[in-house]
C-alpha cells in the first residue's frame, strides 16, 4: 500500500466505469484468492451486477495451491463469502508434485491453467483478476529489473487474452489501500498471504523499496502512467510492424515459413525489423519464448549476410532457421538438432527458447 492517493472505500457511483467492460460477456469467472484485493473485486462486482436488470452471470473460483496447511480452510472461507454475496463458487485444487525451485512461477502457471479450465467448463468466456495500481507498479519495476523491452514495460493490460479466454483487470486504476478500505467497510473477512512479505521472492524484495521511490516522486501512479505511455508506443510500433509485414513479405519457398524482401528489410528501423524477425521466429520455431537479448544479437548479425559475405548466412534460434537466400531473408523451422551442421549458434546456444507472437519474452 505505497500509493498515497486515495484511501476511502469505492463508492457505488464508481462501479459503472470500473465494470463497463463486463457487459460484453454473458458469463464471467472471478478469481478470488481470499486476499483483500480479490475479495474487494468479488464484492464490487456483486454490487455492480445487483444494480443491473440482466447479465452477465457471475461465478467465482479459488485455487487451493496446497502449499500451506491453512490453504484448504482459507479456500472454504472464500466460498462462504461468495455464498453470502449470492455468487456460485468453486474450489480448484492444485494436485500433483510441486517443484522445489521456482515455486511462485509454477504456482502462477498452475493457477492460470486451473482458472481457464474452470471458465471453459462453466461456459465463461472471461476471467476477472484483481490486479491493482500497486501490482501494475511492481510489474513495471520487476520487468525493468529483468531487462524487458517496451512491450514488457507496458505492464498489465486491462483486457488481454490467454488460450482463447479473455482476462479482465478492472481494478488497475485503484490503489490497494482503497480495496482494503472497501472490504473493511463492508465487514468482509480477508486473509494475508505470508508469501507477499517473504524476502526469498523478488516481488516482496522490490516492495520494500517502494516507499523510498514514492518519496522521490516515483510512486505507483507515476509508474502506471509510464506503463500506459509505453503501451501506447508499443501499439504504434506494432501497427508499423504490421505495415512492414504486408509490404515486405516474400515467397518463402517450398519449405514454408515466412520471408522478407531483403533490401527493404535492411532499411527498416531496428525496432520494426526486430519485431518482424521475432514474429517470423515465433511462427516457425518450436522452443518457447526467446529472450530479447538473443533476438537482438541475431538481428545485429543479419547485416553480415546483407553485405556480400562469402559464407552463407544461416543462424538458428528457438527452433527456427534464419537464412538469406538470394534477395530474401527466410525463416523456417530448423531441422532436427543432429542435422544442424553448418548453422551458427547465437550466444553459444544452438536453440534458445522462442518468442511469442507479438515479440520477445518480457
Amino acid at each position: 500500500m505505497w500509493d498515497a492517493e486515495g484511501s476511502g472505500p469505492v463508492r457505488d457511483d464508481a462501479l459503472p466505469s470500473l465494470f463497463t467492460g463486463f457487459a460484453a460477456y454473458p458469463r464471467i469467472l472471478i478469481a478470488v484468492s481470499g486476499g483483500p484485493d480479490s475479495t474487494a473485486l468479488l464484492h464490487l462486482a456483486a454490487r455492480w451486477r445487483g444494480s443491473r436488470a440482466a447479465g452477465p452471470d457471475l461465478l467465482a473460483a479459488t485455487v487451493d495451491h496446497g502449499l500451506r496447511p491453512a490453504s484448504a480452510a482459507e479456500a472454504a472461507a472464500v466460498a462462504e463469502v461468495a455464498a453470502h454475496l449470492g455468487i456460485p463458487h468453486r474450489i480448484l485444487p492444485w494436485t500433483g508434485a510441486k517443484p522445489l525451485r521456482g515455486i511462485q512461477e509454477a504456482a502462477r502457471e498452475a493457477r492460470y491453467a486451473l482458472l481457464l479450465e474452470a471458465a471453459r467448463a462453466a461456459g465463461a468466456p472471461a476471467v476477472a483478476l484483481a490486479h491493482t495500481l500497486d501490482d501494475q507498479a511492481e510489474t513495471v519495476l520487476f520487468r525493468l529489473a529483468r531487462g524487458s523491452g517496451l512491450t514488457g514495460l507496458a505492464g498489465m493490460r486491462a483486457v488481454t487474452a490467454r488460450d482463447g479466454v479473455a482476462l479482465l483487470r478492472p481494478l488497475l486504476s485503484l490503489p490497494k489501500a482503497r480495496l482494503v478500505a472497501t472490504v473493511e467497510a463492508a465487514g468482509l473477512p480477508y486473509m494475508s498471504d505470508p508469501s507477499n512479505t517473504d524476502s526469498r521472492f523478488a516481488r516482496p524484495r522490490l516492495r520494500t523499496f517502494m516507499p523510498a521511490l514514492a518519496a522521490e516522486g516515483l510512486d505507483a501512479r507515476r509508474l502506471a502512467t509510464f506503463a500506459r505511455r509505453a503501451a501506447r508506443a508499443d501499439a504504434a510500433l506494432e501497427a508499423a510492424a504490421d505495415a512492414a509485414m504486408a509490404s515486405l513479405s516474400a515467397d518463402p519457398g517450398p519449405r514454408g515459413g515466412l520471408a522478407f524482401e531483403l533490401a527493404g528489410f535492411s532499411r527498416l528501423p531496428a525496432e520494426i525489423a526486430l519485431r518482424l524477425l521475432g514474429r517470423a521466429i515465433a511462427a516457425a520455431g518450436t522452443e518457447g519464448p526467446v529472450e530479447l537479448a538473443k533476438l537482438e544479437a541475431l538481428l545485429e548479425a543479419v547485416p553480415a549476410g546483407l553485405n556480400g559475405a562469402t559464407a552463407p548466412f544461416r543462424r538458428t534460434l528457438a527452433g527456427a532457421l534464419v537464412a538469406i537466400r538470394g534477395r530474401t531473408l527466410v525463416v523456417t523451422a530448423a531441422p532436427p538438432r543432429r542435422a544442424k551442421e553448418g548453422t551458427v549458434p547465437i550466444s553459444g546456444v544452438e536453440a534458445p527458447p522462442v518468442l511469442g507472437k507479438k515479440g520477445p519474452r518480457t
